[in-house]
């Protein structure tokens, strides 16, 4: 679960301690994504590198158990996003390394203190504009507080897109919304919200109620004319 004698560790992701994801490579891949962070996005704010390798890392290594700590997998996923595979492991161990007769990690200690300075006591915890998201971290609720943080006007089209679409996640992957009905997707172009089903229910229904009261009306005269 830990590296550096036990001094930093992280909860076992598949809960088996024989096998599988361990903690501490959940640690080496938080310091490896920290690395990328310094070399490719600390300076101008943006790691355009950096989310590019998360999502590569994602696709290629994370979603099979085998390859999370594979250093063909890593190099991969590097060499498709513009990261320098030996850069990024030089930085590594000059942070302080990550073995049990190293004592402390650079990286991994001023995440530590910034913990206690911003009195995080859940993990994981995430932080938009500086301020912390409370409940669920769900990609639901992370996608809606990262589109709200933006002024109204300046949010990305992503955003927009994607709002009101029943499959955020696919929506945000793909760049595009699909409804499915049957088995098979629909494009955003044709998905109808459910704002706009209920106020063309609530129109239909209206209108029936409409036309219900005038055939009662003209029912009722027609009856006074035969009288």
């Amino acid at each position: 679960l830990c590296t550096n004698n036990g001094r930093y560790c992280a909860q076992d992701p598949d809960n088996n301690l024989d096998e599988g994801i361990s903690g501490a490579d959940v640690v080496k891949e938080s310091v490896r994504q920290m690395c990328i962070w310094e070399h490719y996005g600390q300076e101008n704010g943006i790691g355009a590198q950096w989310w590019d390798y998360v999502n590569q890392f994602a696709h290629r290594c994370e979603r099979n158990p085998g390859y999370f700590n594979n250093d063909a997998c890593i190099k991969d996923a590097m060499a498709h996003s513009g990261v320098n595979f030996d850069k990024i492991e030089a930085c590594m161990v000059d942070s302080g390394g990550l073995e049990d007769d190293k004592d402390t990690n650079r990286i991994l200690q001023k995440l530590v203190e910034k913990k206690k300075d911003l009195g995080v006591a859940v993990l994981p915890s995430a932080f938009v504009n500086g301020s912390p998201l409370r409940g669920e971290l769900s990609f639901s609720v992370m996608f809606k507080a990262i589109c709200a943080g933006y002024l109204e006007g300046t949010e990305p089209e992503i955003c927009t897109k994607c709002a009101n679409c029943p499959e955020e996640y696919s929506c945000v992957s793909d760049g595009h919304c699909f409804a499915y009905s049957g088995g098979e997707s629909t494009p955003d172009a044709d998905v109808v919200s459910k704002r706009t089903f209920k106020v063309s229910l609530l129109a239909i229904a209206a209108l029936v109620v409409g036309l219900a009261i005038i055939y009662q009306r003209k029912q009722r005269q027609e009856l006074r004319d035969q009288v």
